[in-house]
């Protein structure tokens, strides 16, 4: 989808649309979803029904460092963000979720590209808003959502733990 601007000498990186849940996806997972949340990151089969939803898209932050032989080793996951958009009677919703940037790589713009490449294909989808939710201790990602353009609703919240 594109690359990050080289900063500093340091490997660019791509937005990609995940569509496998290939053997370097899973642990990369397991080592982003715990910056993030306390919840179980998924299982092969849960990535797998993730992946295969019309109604998710999963962008991939990645860079490919030259392997020892001369190719290319599996990418390194550098960051994460899911796009949930769906159909109701009222329109195409759109919601941006599970967005999770590596501690070490913060300040790359990653998560920046992450979001506008979920924002285009919310458009695409036919959505006219995205909405996000973002707890207040995380001020870094509050400030990235404000600076692109989103703006704090007056709404309630709920939740219904089952």
């Amino acid at each position: 989808m594109g690359s990050s601007p080289d900063r500093g000498g340091s490997v660019p990186y791509s937005i990609e649309v995940a569509t496998a849940a290939d053997e370097w996806l899973l642990p990369a997972l397991a080592r982003l979803l715990p910056q993030l949340s306390s919840a179980s990151p998924p299982d092969r089969a849960e990535l797998e029904q993730i992946l295969g939803s019309d109604c998710s898209t999963v962008f991939v932050a990645t860079e490919r460092a030259p392997s020892r032989a001369g190719g290319e080793d599996d990418p390194v996951v550098l960051g994460t963000l899911t796009l949930v958009a769906f159909r109701l009677p009222t329109g195409v919703r759109a919601w941006i979720e599970d967005v999770v940037v590596d501690g070490d790589e913060r300040g790359r713009g990653i998560g920046k590209a992450l979001v506008g490449a979920a924002v285009e294909a919310a458009r695409e989808a036919g959505a006219r808003t995205v909405e996000l939710t973002s707890r207040p201790s995380r001020q870094a990602a509050n400030k990235l959502y404000a600076g692109l353009g989103f703006e704090r609703r007056e709404t309630n919240v709920y939740r219904l733990n089952l």
